[in-house]
């Protein structure tokens, strides 16, 4: 199994979902993390990556960790100062038009998004609010091209967009896309021979539906057009991604892989959960569980069934606990004072 990993987090990507899996694979295997200094959430974002970012790196002792998989703005330079050389890189794409809807309902008080009501009216006449100087830019346009380290408001010009591809291509080994999340996740047990129950998932930092809009015809085409980097970045990995499905796994086999996934998923809900799945904020009963709340987004989380045993409860735990505890008790765990 491949235990060093480069994990580009995208943003409204079902990327904290990914993290989860890093986490308990991580966490499992005694694995040490790159967490950004100070224990926070991200490694200095929107600020392209640097090496110093990390917890614990000093360019006098080259040390070297396991899983990057905290928030960073992508620069492979720095990267490769703090994970070994042998490292899998690999990143997860969604597209861009739900993208930009999830992005409106989470960073509502982004400088772009704060003067309208709904991102129809966004999309009606971006320019007038979006503003290229402003700090927080990037949630309101081409994320996941800013997230990769590129610049948001470039030129769309064929070479140009070529270009980007290839440095991606470049760096990542394989990327993912969110849209088939479970066909991602057999193709990542495959790339890092890996076994099924390390990529077993509950959906984690997922929305409430009542908080999602569907967009009007119009607004979708003008989202494709506003985003038009992130388009072409994810049309082209969504079918290099069918691609390499067809040339390492093939579809049969594929379709299998996905029913095993799901019936060991079936089985844990039945054995962890209360209910039948995630829950809204206001009814998870164990504080420790709850997501964090953010902007007009209501965040679900999930309910442990009582009286599990230890190892049992264990295994349920980590499958539910939110991104921002999950980082912290890791964190707390791979920095705990040594005993004098």
């Amino acid at each position: 199994p491949q235990t060093d990993i480069v994990f580009l987090k995208v943003h409204k990507s079902a990327s904290s979902t990914v993290m989860n899996i890093l986490f308990r694979f991580g966490e499992t295997h005694n694995l040490t993390f790159a967490f950004p200094a100070g224990g926070g959430n991200q490694l200095y974002y929107p600020h392209h990556f640097l090496a110093r970012f990390v917890q614990g790196f000093s360019p006098k002792s080259p040390r070297r960790f396991n899983i990057l998989c905290h928030h960073m703005r992508f620069l492979q330079p720095e990267v490769q100062k703090v994970v070994p050389s042998s490292a899998v890189y690999f990143s997860i794409l969604r597209n861009p038009v739900q993208l930009m809807e999830s992005s409106f309902a989470y960073y509502k008080g982004a400088s772009a998004f704060s003067r309208v009501r709904s991102l129809e009216e966004f999309l009606s006449q971006p320019d007038r609010y979006y503003n290229r100087t402003s700090g927080d830019r990037h949630y309101a346009k081409n994320l996941m091209t800013f997230d990769f380290g590129f610049n948001p408001d470039g030129d769309v010009f064929p070479e140009r967009v070529q270009l980007m591809i290839k440095a991606i291509e470049a760096s990542f080994n394989f990327v993912l896309i969110s849209e088939y999340f479970e066909e991602s996740m057999v193709l990542l047990k495959e790339m890092l021979c890996w076994d099924l129950d390390s990529v077993v998932f509950f959906p984690l930092n997922a929305r409430d539906k009542s908080t999602r809009s569907s967009l009007s015809d119009s607004a979708v085409e003008r989202a494709k057009a506003w985003n038009r980097l992130d388009w072409e970045i994810y049309t082209h990995f969504n079918r290099t991604f069918w691609e390499r499905i067809d040339r390492d796994i093939g579809r049969e086999r594929m379709q299998r892989e996905v029913r095993a996934l799901r019936a060991r998923q079936t089985e844990l809900a039945r054995t962890c959960l209360q209910g039948t799945g995630s829950v809204a904020p206001k009814d998870i009963k164990d504080s420790s569980l709850r997501p964090l709340q953010h902007g007009g987004a209501r965040i679900l989380g999930y309910n442990l069934k009582q009286g599990l045993d230890k190892e049992m409860e264990r295994t349920c735990r980590r499958l539910v606990t939110p991104e921002l505890q999950y980082s912290s008790a890791l964190y707390k765990k791979q920095f705990a004072p040594k005993p004098l």
